[in-house]
């Protein structure tokens, strides 16, 4: 393991043009589970599968048992950024990182400091009136029971994150697509590549180095350049950074 974080180390020194790509994994060492993992605490609670409750006909059918789900499973409003989240706010800093493409809406990659982020998933932190557009944040949600009403209107309002059965958002895609391309180094971490579209977006990588960090293997482990099987925190957590700007 040690000379596999020394070429880690050695691929981050040398790249000028990094792009991380995150997933689920990135946040669980913050305590943020995957909404994925269903435990006998979930079966007890809900009598549908996750992926149904948060899509696009769930919300419109049921909206009250989505906002039970959805407060309870998804917003972690007290989590934060770990030392995966805090390495790549630095790299940016350093101008070799072109930014972090993130399937994950829990806002963690912002709070440490990122500003390059593509939400490919949206965020929790952005809520929107599905008739009138009005927008509110995240405590919004977080002090309101049962269906949060738009203040303006009434009407229902709805989590800017995508659904199920709903398409991503085009520009955050075409500034997602543009810095994989553009990439040297693409850092696939802490995602099984299992959601499409977003997964399928890493395949446009031409670059020198494709590194993969995730607890289990991936479609694209047999592509890597490096292939590390650990927890993606603990593993940045060793990495340093050169505060020299090589831009």
């Amino acid at each position: 393991m040690e000379e596999t974080l020394q070429t880690l180390q050695s691929i981050l020194d040398q790249g000028r043009r990094i792009v991380f790509f995150t997933g689920a994994g990135a946040s669980t060492e913050s305590g943020i589970p995957d909404f994925r993992s269903v435990d006998g605490l979930y079966r007890q609670q809900y009598d549908y599968p996750p992926e149904e409750i948060i899509s696009h006909h769930f919300f419109k059918a049921n909206p009250k048992e989505f906002y039970r789900f959805y407060r309870s499973r998804m917003l972690y409003p007290n989590a934060r950024p770990n030392a995966a989240h805090r390495l790549m706010a630095e790299l940016e800093k350093t101008g070799r990182c072109l930014g972090v493409v993130t399937q994950n809406i829990d806002n963690l990659h912002t709070l440490a400091g990122s500003q390059n982020v593509a939400e490919l998933h949206g965020s929790i932190m952005r809520n929107y009136c599905v008739h009138c557009h009005h927008e509110e944040g995240l405590d919004f949600i977080l002090n309101t029971k049962d269906l949060p009403r738009c203040p303006i209107c009434g009407g229902l309002m709805k989590p800017d994150v995508v659904l199920y059965e709903e398409a991503l958002d085009e520009s955050v895609m075409d500034k997602a697509l543009t810095w994989i391309r553009q990439a040297d180094v693409l850092i696939i971490c802490g995602t099984s590549l299992a959601v499409y579209p977003a997964a399928g977006m890493v395949r446009y990588f031409t670059g020198d180095q494709l590194v993969v960090i995730n607890k289990t293997a991936t479609p694209m482990d047999d592509n890597a350049d490096l292939c590390i099987q650990a927890p993606l925190a603990e593993t940045l957590g060793q990495m340093h950074v050169e505060s020299t700007n090589h831009s």
